[in-house]
């Protein structure tokens, strides 16, 4: 049966990055709603997230693009609608790791040393840091696979992460109850494949492995609508 597919993006992207996914994933009947992550940290953007899952009727299948994927792990955590987990080049954390942490645990990350720190004023008076892709190093280490002029555009529109979301450490590993599905992109340079390998295998994910960038769900939109219509088939029929 058709179900509503929510779709919750990463850092350095917003809702709109899957644009190119929701006509498929509509042309199979199923309601799609793309989240605003805030990225303000884990448990508050996990709260915000689970909020929509719960104003959903029938079966929901999650899918998490980046820090999106660490935010979907926490935020489905017995929620009985949620009948799949499709982790698109991102994080399936375990409790008490952390976004960083994972992104660190292999080599082959280079989008560190390419963040702009910025400071922005907290309620309490006290000073956050926000973290931006340099715009001009924005399409070699995030979305080496499409035409720079398309790079140049997204890297504009970029939405920053406050830098403890990545710091924040799991309360929830879902994956542990609920089945999951994995897209691993060889050619990432944000969340290493030696890194999502490690995850889909420890969470008995469904995983497959596309010639993409870690921007996956612009470059490869085709790839990314054919996994979680796969999940939504294989969970909700």
């Amino acid at each position: 049966m058709p179900a509503t597919i929510v779709l919750i993006h990463g850092a350095f992207a917003e809702s709109a990055s899957w644009n190119d996914v929701i006509p498929a994933l509509k042309r199979e009947g199923h309601t799609v709603i793309s989240v605003a992550n805030p990225l303000r940290g884990l448990q508050a953007d996990a709260a915000y997230v689970r909020s929509i899952i719960d104003s959903i009727d029938g079966p929901v299948v999650v899918a998490g693009h980046s820090y999106g994927g660490s935010v979907m792990t926490e935020a489905a955590e017995g929620a009985a609608n949620v009948k799949a987990l499709v982790y698109i080049s991102s994080f399936n954390l375990d409790v008490g790791e952390s976004t960083a942490e994972l992104a660190g645990k292999f080599p082959g990350a280079q989008l560190g040393e390419a963040l702009n720190p910025v400071p922005f004023p907290l309620p309490d008076g006290t000073t956050g840091t926000d973290l931006y892709i340099q715009q001009e190093r924005y399409h070699d280490v995030f979305i080496a696979d499409v035409e720079p002029e398309l790079a140049a555009l997204l890297a504009t529109t970029q939405r920053p992460i406050a830098a403890t979301a990545l710091e924040d450490r799991a309360t929830k590993a879902t994956w542990k109850t609920i089945p999951s599905w994995t897209l691993i992109a060889r050619q990432d340079l944000a969340v290493p494949p030696d890194s999502m390998r490690f995850m889909a295998e420890r969470a008995g994910s469904t995983t497959v492995e596309v010639d993409a960038s870690h921007g996956v769900t612009v470059s490869q939109p085709v790839a990314v609508a054919q996994l979680i219509n796969d999940a939504a088939r294989a969970t909700t029929a």
